[in-house]
């Protein structure tokens, strides 16, 4: 499949971080780069740690929120200082394209029937699956939510709107709402028309949106009071109500799909994140990190495994697939660099 490549647009942003990246020293150990917060922290339990242990080499770990510009200057300019990085499928694709990613040697890693589909690719191997759903407060709101109609409903409910600040989630989630029904969704959207009557119908919520970037952000909002529903990471609000909080999530017309690891071209640690990689393949790890945060695992021994309790939250589980809608990566590799500009534009004004 054929990627887009970054667009002039980017150059001096890139310019200006190659200048500090080139003064960067390589860690001296291997560097983990994931998402944060309460994902974070589980996959450090479930993970990293034991991993360092088993290795005998303690790996580091920092967090992003998906800038892939900053991953491109470190190859570009060969002043890698990470190593494996958590990334979504679409980014996974366009930069195995463009060479920003090790090629992974599945036969050293795992069988790949023991994986559910798509978590083996060229140049990732799945970490989970997740699902962005609507959050809200149980305790704060009369009426609950039911689908992504009644999110952009403010007459009904009044108050602010928290969505992630990108195209990608928010063009489905507005032809929803709009009356496209999930197996239509990408088929609207593949069209010049779709995409229009997408960004109309997030026009009309604007005035109410509240923009998030980290995953941190949406249960933080709605135990604050900032917002009175949200789009959300289905396991950072399943984590808070595991514990007896007050959030509640929407599972019909959520999106789901996969995170991957991948290995930044120009590692200084490549060995040690194969490693890494196959170790994060294994059931018992993935077992634990869902029990720890409700994402799917992609073992399929390991989804096998899991304590029937933890079903109502994991997004691969039968009820909550129903009438959820899968990410169609291909149309994000194809056109989510266009999108994502017009997006950007039109969030600006």
């Amino acid at each position: 499949m054929k990627a887009n490549t970054l667009k002039t647009v980017f150059r001096p942003l890139l310019m200006c971080l190659a200048i500090g990246a080139a003064a960067a020293q390589a860690a001296p150990g291997m560097v983990v780069v994931s998402y944060g917060g309460a994902g974070q922290k589980a996959l450090d339990e479930a993970f990293f740690k034991p991993f360092g242990v088993k290795d005998g080499s303690p790996l580091m770990q920092s967090e992003y929120n998906g800038e892939m510009a900053r991953i491109k200057v470190m190859v570009d300019s060969g002043n890698v200082d990470w190593d494996v990085v958590q990334i979504e499928g679409p980014d996974l694709l366009r930069g195995c394209d463009e060479g920003m990613y090790e090629h992974l040697d599945w036969k050293s890693i795992i069988p790949t029937d023991q994986l559910i589909a798509d978590a083996a690719q060229e140049c990732g191997s799945a970490a989970m699956v997740w699902s962005v759903a609507i959050a809200y407060d149980r305790s704060k709101l009369a009426q609950a939510p039911t689908s992504w109609a009644d999110f952009w409903d403010v007459q009904k409910t009044p108050g602010k709107r928290g969505l992630r600040k990108r195209a990608v989630y928010n063009l489905e989630f507005a032809l929803m709402a709009d009356g496209v029904k999930v197996e239509d969704v990408y088929k609207v959207l593949s069209t010049p028309a779709g995409v229009d009557r997408a960004f109309a119908k997030l026009t009309e919520l604007k005035p109410y949106i509240q923009w998030w970037e980290a995953g941190a952000q949406p249960p933080q909002w709605l135990a604050a009071g900032d917002v009175v529903m949200t789009s959300t990471y289905s396991g950072r609000v399943a984590s808070v109500a595991q514990t007896g909080g007050s959030l509640a999530l929407v599972w019909p017309g959520s999106l789901y799909g996969m995170d991957y690891w991948a290995i930044i071209k120009g590692s200084k640690h490549v060995d040690q994140a194969k490693r890494f990689i196959a170790y994060t393949n294994q059931a018992d790890p993935q077992v634990d990190f869902a029990t720890r945060i409700p994402y799917g695992p992609t073992n399929k021994q390991a989804a096998g495994s899991l304590d029937p309790k933890l079903a109502p939250w994991i997004p691969t589980s039968p009820q909550n697939l129903n009438g959820a809608l899968s990410m169609d990566v291909a149309f994000w590799v194809d056109h989510g660099e266009e999108l994502e500009e017009r997006f950007n534009a039109w969030a600006s004004k």
